[in-house]
């Protein structure tokens, strides 16, 4: 995707409190990267280049990769993972998949083994403690998959640790209110990609104005039937936020389907975890 309808890359830093977090692991720095879409089409070189090469400035103890690497045929992913492990991390490169992961015959296998060949480890419904174990890292499968079927891995976490979720779909976090998520990365929506300013993704004004269209007309409205299929919840399509008692932190993504971005660059989070003060 040209330069022009994708927009300039953005890095985008945060600092969450998470309670319970040792002082020993205060600081630590998590980097997200998510759906690269990468087919040769909607992701450019030279934006992948740029995107880990502020990855590894950032000078991460983890990197976590959101999900959506190709876009259908996973031919691609041999490309891709030649350029992913350039990524630098001092405790590991984690993934989980997304839903175009999926969609191709024996994509699922054929995405996963290329991750850890190169040392990318695809988490899939698993928890693991990169960092030791008072702080747990969770790999969900994708929510379309079939396979998302989070109670046995997250009952099988100490409750009184904290734990970061990888989880493509952000839809997911209205289920994953039944468990404590002190931070959960996602991806799937890239931003919206049209973004009016002080309204938000142009899918949710659609969607406003589709309510008064009669069903069989909707069908035939692009936008309106995109927004309907890639989630319910727009309002969480990009950013941080508050869902009952966890967060949510949406990454924008780096991938970009025509007609393009508008107000919504593409992303690369820097995270920094920090102890919660009583």
């Amino acid at each position: 995707m040209h330069r022009l309808l994708t927009g300039k890359l953005r890095v985008e830093y945060l600092t969450i409190p998470i309670a319970n977090l040792p002082v020993n692991l205060s600081d630590t720095k998590i980097v997200q990267l998510t759906d690269f879409h990468y087919d040769g089409v909607r992701l450019s070189e030279r934006l992948l280049e740029q995107a880990i090469a502020a990855a590894n400035e950032a000078e991460p103890d983890l990197i976590v990769l959101t999900g959506d690497f190709i876009t259908y045929d996973p031919a691609p992913i041999y490309g891709l993972v030649q350029r992913l492990k350039k990524l630098q991390s001092r405790a590991g490169i984690y993934a989980v998949l997304g839903n175009h992961d999926h969609y191709w015959s024996g994509a699922k296998t054929e995405v996963t083994n290329a991750l850890n060949s190169v040392g990318i480890r695809v988490l899939y419904n698993e928890a693991i403690y990169p960092l030791g174990p008072e702080l747990a890292l969770v790999g969900l499968a994708d929510f379309w998959s079939g396979d998302f079927v989070p109670k046995p891995v997250m009952a099988s976490i100490n409750p009184a640790i904290p734990r970061i979720v990888l989880s493509h779909n952000p839809d997911t976090a209205e289920k994953l209110q039944n468990w404590r998520i002190d931070l959960q990365l996602s991806g799937h929506t890239h931003g919206g990609q049209i973004v009016i300013p002080g309204i938000g993704p142009l899918y949710v004004c659609v969607r406003k104005i589709g309510y008064w269209i009669p069903q069989p007309v909707r069908k035939w409205i692009p936008y309106l039937s995109v927004s309907d299929r890639v989630v319910t919840h727009w309002e969480w399509a990009s950013g941080l936020h508050q869902v009952g008692s966890n967060l949510l932190y949406v990454n924008r993504g780096l991938g970009t389907y025509a007609p393009g971005r508008l107000f919504c660059p593409p992303e690369v989070t820097v995270i920094t975890l920090v102890c919660q003060h009583p």
